[in-house]
């Protein structure tokens, strides 16, 4: 009987799942918004899910930088001297700030538009050393077109961004290039921090037809100012950025945030179980959802067209 006790116990043990190595994942954020902030919560859903429980085996750590460029460089000078198993920076300057402090601790980004422009990796395919990640671009033409059948009218959109972020930089140069097809002009008003925000937002007004925003860490981080303007002075207000939508954008065409995140936690289960970041191509986020509001857009003195309100996956009264 002992011989088959042994066999029967020795299959048992075969059958229960691995566990997973105790691990810190470090996460940063050059601020904090709703769309950041969800796809930080799907990274740790995909932890969770792949058996990395926090409070178990896994110390998951955040820091927002607050905006704050030079914050967003200590934090990563402090995550790699902490040296956890992965970092992952969300947006580009954070990303560029850890990419920047490293390069022995594996990387995965998210939230990054543009990597090569950003200079976190060579190859989109082969990245190379210890960095991956996740890219975010727009779909800017989609965006342009979602502009024109809303504002049949529309000649000039007025582009509110951060001229110091990486990313909103490369964007705007997409922008130039789908608008001059679209036959569109584009008029630039910058803000480099988010007190600046509403004052970038009032000088678009009389210079455009349409406020369109990128996805750009400062300007989502303060909304609401230029919502305000956009609602004082009825100038239709557009975002990248669909978590942007209920806080008053009118529409957004773009990815759900949570499920960047998702995607970015894949990447990351797949470095903690041994693969090297440098051989994992970068990918560009999936999906993409279109959310209207209805109120935002009566404020601004907008009516939505049917045709736009059928398609969307979401619309706010």
């Amino acid at each position: 009987m002992r011989p088959i006790l042994l066999a029967l116990a020795a299959s048992l043990v075969l059958s229960l799942p691995a566990k997973a190595d105790d691990v810190t994942v470090a996460v940063t954020a050059i601020v904090e918004h709703p769309a950041l902030d969800a796809a930080r919560k799907g990274v740790l859903d995909v932890l969770t899910a792949a058996g990395y429980k926090e409070g178990e085996n896994l110390k998951f750590v955040f820091e927002s930088a607050q905006g704050n460029p030079a914050t967003a460089a200590q934090i990563a000078r402090q995550f790699a001297g902490d040296e956890p198993n992965v970092i992952v920076p969300i947006s580009t300057p954070s990303a560029q700030a850890v990419v920047s402090s490293t390069r022995d601790i594996p990387v995965v980004f998210t939230a990054v538009s543009d990597p090569l422009g950003a200079q976190l990796v060579k190859n989109m395919d082969k990245p190379g050393g210890n960095v991956t990640g996740l890219s975010d671009m727009s779909p800017v033409g989609e965006h342009l077109a979602l502009i024109k059948e809303i504002l049949p009218d529309v000649k000039t959109i007025g582009y509110l961004y951060n001229s110091g972020e990486a990313n909103s930089v490369s964007l705007l140069a997409v922008l130039k290039a789908e608008a001059e097809k679209a036959g569109l002009k584009v008029v630039e008003s910058a803000a480099t921090k988010s007190a600046e925000v509403q004052g970038a937002a009032r000088a678009l007004v009389g210079r455009a037809d349409a406020i369109y925003i990128p996805t750009d860490n400062t300007i989502i981080s303060a909304l609401e100012g230029g919502v305000a303007v956009a609602e004082e002075s009825k100038l239709p207000l557009f975002t990248a950025d669909t978590d942007s939508v209920s806080r008053g954008s009118i529409a957004a065409l773009g990815f759900n945030y949570y499920d960047v995140g998702k995607q970015t936690g894949e990447i990351v289960v797949r470095v903690l179980k041994g693969e090297n970041p440098g051989d994992i191509a970068v990918k560009t986020a999936a999906g993409s959802d279109l959310v209207v509001n209805k109120s935002a857009a009566a404020k601004m003195g907008v009516t939505l067209p049917e045709s736009v309100l059928s398609r969307a996956n979401k619309v706010i009264d």
